[in-house]
């Protein structure tokens, strides 16, 4: 048994086990435990490692996977990322992701991206592909019941709505970004803010499973339309926030 499995209380809320084991995998990554090119213990070595569930540990990949520290691979397994060093040209990286301003620039981005990756995952994604974006589906209701921001979640819905593209490059962009894909994670020290309340976060489940619906059915129209209403609703509600603020 692991240090973490053996100091884990039982009755720790799973937002924290979940971060507990992106600690313990970070300072493996970081200690050099973990070099770059590694392959991470498969899901059941980690369960029986750190004492957790299933559904813990693939929120600690996802929220490691969200900061560009792994990438899974197909029917391989989950490895440890080069460091990335961005260029001095990609401010997208540098500037001050808690700035509502940012956010604003994130969104217009992601929303020129993720519409037409909505549309091409409902022409193009296999059963499995359909399946990982229901289960991601289910992560956030889950998280929401827990009266959690499901921030880790929400990346892995919309990486898992990139990969069903097929094309590569969707989630390779959805990675860069990190978690300036699911903005409210960002401005997390705004406390009662109005992006970060258990009805805020219904509302963004809803148009989820408008978007998963469409996918689903192969409506490509419909995807793309419950994208922009997503992505372009968050817009709108961030440039409100902006406007108060000043």
């Amino acid at each position: 048994m692991t240090e973490l499995a053996a100091r884990r209380p039982a009755t720790r809320p799973r937002r924290n086990l979940t971060q507990m084991v992106i600690a313990d995998l970070r300072e493996r990554i970081g200690s050099g435990g973990l070099q770059p090119g590694d392959k991470l213990p498969t899901e059941q070595a980690l369960i029986r490692q750190l004492g957790v569930s299933r559904t813990v540990v693939r929120e600690a990949i996802a929220g490691l996977r969200a900061d560009g520290l792994v990438e899974p691979r197909q029917g391989i397994g989950v490895f440890v990322r080069e460091a990335v060093r961005p260029s001095s040209g990609l401010s997208l990286l540098s500037e001050d992701a808690g700035k509502i301003s940012s956010v604003i620039e994130t969104l217009e981005l992601r929303a020129a991206v993720e519409i037409e990756a909505a549309g091409l995952a409902a022409e193009r994604r296999s059963p499995a592909q359909e399946a990982k974006i229901r289960e991601r589906y289910e992560e956030i209701a889950a998280a929401i019941a827990r009266g959690e921001a499901a921030e880790d979640a929400d990346f892995a819905f919309h990486l898992a709505i990139a990969e069903a593209t097929n094309n590569r490059h969707f989630g390779e962009f959805f990675e860069f970004l990190g978690r300036r894909t699911i903005p409210r994670s960002q401005l997390s020290d705004r406390g009662a803010s109005p992006v970060r309340t258990p009805a805020y976060v219904r509302q963004l489940q809803g148009e989820h499973e408008t978007i998963m619906a469409a996918i689903c059915q192969g409506d490509a129209e419909a995807a793309r339309e419950a994208m922009r209403i997503h992505l372009k609703g968050s817009l709108e509600r961030y440039q409100r926030l902006r406007r108060e603020a000043r």
